[in-house]
């Protein structure tokens, strides 16, 4: 009986493992056909026009986006865990490298499909990003992971000058909101997820409760900097006397709504899961919300994905 029971233990061990494979495998399908499908459905009935490949380019922002919370947030994660007194030893597995292979194919691939292709200032921006997350992967690499951070600092700023174009009033000011919009969304959304696979391998309530606790704190300076640099950024978009029209009768508006309601699902996940950390006997009770909060994290990059391959409403 003593040698069946490791047997036993490690056949339930992957069929756990097999059964969240596949729960992960149909979460991206479903999260994929958000940007996928999005164009068309936000833009019925509106009498504007989607470009044939705004899915296409929404997907390949999609993953863009994600790849650049990935490996902003295991640096933003191992940061933290400097922080945390007695620190287990354990790490999880690095996804960097896997990321940054993502977010090299999906920049690579939407310059190809920008107009005039990578010759194009849009074609310009998507090449600097996709060799920008290629060095990135490099650093993953090396024994100095945190030199990643100038790569995806570039990323970040590639994808600001390219939501601003010279055209733009005020490009400048737009550029600089999306810079803060998206380094506090990857650092939010990338810190929960890594946080909580660096949780699955330690050991030792103290030490977890005090990661949860550290993120916690830092997660709600970063969700008041996304409030107020997407409601900036989107007042600037839709004037204030025609943004409530705008939200029902535009793809764009429409897409925005459906962002703001589903950030707002988050942010009382995450007030969920710390009143669970400083209230409940056991502070790991936080994860079963942050674990909803993660998954809904991830459809808010896909929205995200969606809302740059949308026609912008006209300021009225």
């Amino acid at each position: 009986m003593a040698l069946i029971r490791p047997t036993e233990a490690t056949r339930s061990l992957r069929r756990t493992g097999s059964g969240r494979a596949v729960a992960l495998l149909v979460l991206v399908g479903l999260a994929a056909l958000i940007p996928l499908l999005g164009p068309s459905v936000a833009a019925h009935g509106t009498g504007e026009a989607t470009p044939t490949d705004s899915g296409m380019v929404a997907l390949l922002r999609t993953l863009l986006f994600a790849a650049l919370c990935v490996q902003v947030g295991e640096l933003f994660t191992a940061g933290l865990t400097r922080w945390v007194p007695d620190t287990p030893p354990g790490r999880p597995v690095s996804w960097a490298p896997y990321a940054a292979v993502v977010g090299f194919a999906a920049a690579a691939t939407v310059g190809e499909l920008a107009p005039h292709g990578h010759g194009s200032r849009s074609g310009v921006l998507a090449l600097l990003e996709a060799i920008a997350f290629a060095v990135a992967g490099l650093c993953a690499l090396t024994r100095r992971p945190n030199r990643q951070v100038w790569p995806l600092a570039a990323v970040i700023l590639a994808e600001a000058l390219r939501a601003h174009p010279p055209t733009e009033s005020t490009p400048l000011i737009g550029s600089g909101l999306t810079v803060l919009h998206l380094t506090c969304s990857a650092l939010w959304a990338g810190g929960l997820l890594n946080v909580l696979r660096t949780l699955r391998g330690w050991e030792g309530a103290e030490a977890c409760a005090a990661l949860l606790g550290l993120y916690a704190r830092v997660a709600a300076v970063l969700f008041a900097g996304v409030t107020m640099t997407g409601l900036c950024s989107s007042l600037r978009r839709m004037p204030s006397e025609t943004v409530l029209d705008q939200l029902t009768t535009s793809a764009y508006g429409r897409v925005l709504l459906a962002k703001v309601l589903i950030v707002g699902a988050v942010a009382l996940l995450a007030l969920w899961a710390r009143t669970r950390l400083r209230r409940a006997p056991d502070p790991l009770a936080a994860c079963s919300p942050a674990r909803v909060e993660i998954v809904a994290l991830g459809v808010v990059v896909a929205v995200s994905g969606l809302l740059t391959a949308l026609p912008l409403p006209i300021k009225g």
